[in-house]
């Protein structure tokens, strides 16, 4: 029988994207404040792999990739999707949003989004929150599934996560 225990903490991590960069600046200045410092900014990287965002936010967009120092216990997702939501909200104009902010975590061994959708392989979680498994970590490397979206698939973003994840498990260490 496997007895219960207390998850290890996660690593924050979001992707942001707006056709107006200092938007998404705006966006992280609000982020820090509430889940503090950033330990990790990507570069600003053009977001082209679709154009499902264009009629509703324009074009072209670009993203970017950060990650917070402090780490969180995952059941924490569920609220910090419902404040990104609240973000989103306060830079919409029309019904159209300014800035899309994608949040999620990074553990040992996955990579976990917040979506309010569900689907098959997105438990629900709570207040209308489930966790998209999007990569897993396996034989030292993050890997796609089969519904992972492109971009999260893709050899930059992999390589983004990779650095973020060795900084989460140095992490970790020092805790010990």
């Amino acid at each position: 029988m496997s007895q219960p225990k207390e998850p290890r903490p996660v690593k924050l991590v979001a992707s942001l994207f707006s056709p107006r960069k200092e938007l998404i600046g705006e966006a992280l200045r609000l982020m820090s404040e509430e889940f503090g410092s950033t330990d990790y900014l990507s570069r600003f990287i053009p977001f082209d792999y679709t154009d499902y965002y264009r009629e509703e936010m324009g074009w072209p967009l670009v993203r970017r990739f950060v990650s917070f120092e402090g780490l969180i216990d995952p059941s924490f997702l569920p609220d910090v999707k419902l404040f990104t939501n609240g973000l989103e909200g306060r830079f919409a104009s029309a019904g159209r949003r300014g800035v899309n902010v994608d949040p999620g975590y990074l553990s040992e061994f996955h990579l976990i989004l917040a979506t309010g959708k569900g689907y098959a392989h997105r438990p629900y979680l709570r207040d209308g929150i489930y966790a998209d498994l999007t990569l897993i970590y396996r034989d030292k490397a993050f890997r796609p599934l089969e519904w992972t979206y492109p971009d999260y698939g893709s050899k930059e973003t992999i390589d983004i996560l990779t650095k973020v994840r060795r900084k989460y498990v140095f992490q970790l260490k020092e805790r010990r």
